[in-house]
């Protein structure tokens, strides 16, 4: 079973005192998303865990106990997102100065394969138009290309309830890149060479326009490549059937919940309400099985759900 930690939200930034302790009680509970009833108990034995993923844009709160993971059995790697946008846009995350400051010290701690570099969703706007995408990657490159392997990139999907948060911005005015195709290509040449200055493979996530010819191909996040490159692992290479069509992921478990980030992304999927998040946190309690909300009705869940395996062995 692959651990998701999370799609949904930042677990190491917000929530790494309950992941520890799930992980020392062997176990968590989740709700599903769209039925809160629907209650699965989701094994956290290192026997039972093939490799975990983490997502993040802050994750020194879980740097300390990395070492446990190790010595435990767990096997792990990084989805680290880092944009530099500013604060119209992302309210609440780290500088980018910081947060490539913490990006550093975990490659070294863990290696460069297991931390990926993320610059992602890339929202074109007044605040962040094609050239200003350009200046912040070249630079974040510059600073973490001796520490990482990979870049991956997507461009922001302009749901309904992320314009909602988009229109709150004064003065934001923005676009989606894909229907405008010189914009597009102008972007993705420059993208393209600066990775491969910096010897970086740039792979996009979960995008149906293809991109070859600027040298950026599909990728995968949840990797079963990866897995076998930097863990020996092999696993299954189906794909997750729970995520988008575009998506190329194998399957994993995601164990986080949604409104529940601070990090204060504008465009942010997962979090379409500042308000609730505040109140789920406000609300977490690092004891509980849930990552959010109280235990009650779960009582009867006493035994872990058969894990998914994605090994072949």
């Amino acid at each position: 079973m692959i651990i998701s930690a999370s799609r949904r939200t930042d677990i190491p930034a917000f929530y790494s005192d309950w992941f520890l302790n799930r992980i020392q009680a062997g176990f968590l509970l989740t709700r599903n998303p769209f039925n809160a009833k629907q209650i699965k108990r989701i094994s956290l034995r290192p026997d039972d865990v093939d490799v975990i993923v983490f997502w993040t844009r802050n994750p020194a709160k879980l740097l300390k106990h990395l070492p446990l993971l190790d010595t435990t059995g767990y096997r792990y790697y990084f989805q680290f997102t880092l944009t530099g946008y500013g604060k119209p846009l992302e309210t609440a995350t780290l500088h980018p100065l910081k947060a490539i400051e913490i990006f550093q010290k975990l490659s070294e701690q863990i290696g460069a394969d297991k931390v990926i570099w993320r610059y992602d969703p890339i929202l074109v706007s007044n605040l962040t138009p094609v050239q200003e995408h350009l200046r912040l990657f070249e630079k974040i490159a510059r600073h973490l290309h001796q520490h990482t392997r990979q870049v991956v990139i997507s461009f922001a999907d302009l749901y309904r309830k992320t314009e909602v948060n988009l229109r709150k911005v004064a003065g934001l005015r923005y676009h989606d890149i894909l229907h405008d195709a010189d914009e597009l290509r102008t972007l993705c040449q420059g993208l393209s060479e600066i990775a491969r200055h910096y010897q970086l493979s740039i792979t996009t996530c979960a995008e149906t326009t293809d991109l070859t010819e600027f040298g950026i191909r599909h990728g995968k996040c949840v990797d079963d490549v990866l897995l076998r490159q930097i863990f020996g692992l092999d696993v299954s290479s189906t794909k997750d059937p729970g995520q988008r069509q575009a998506c190329g992921c194998i399957q994993s478990v995601d164990i986080g919940s949604y409104n529940t980030c601070l990090h204060g992304c504008q465009y942010c999927y997962a979090t379409s309400q500042q308000k609730t998040a505040l109140r789920n946190y406000q609300q977490h309690d690092p004891q509980s099985p849930f990552l959010t909300g109280s235990a009650e009705g779960a009582e009867s869940l006493s035994e872990p759900e058969i894990p998914v395996r994605t090994s072949l062995f």
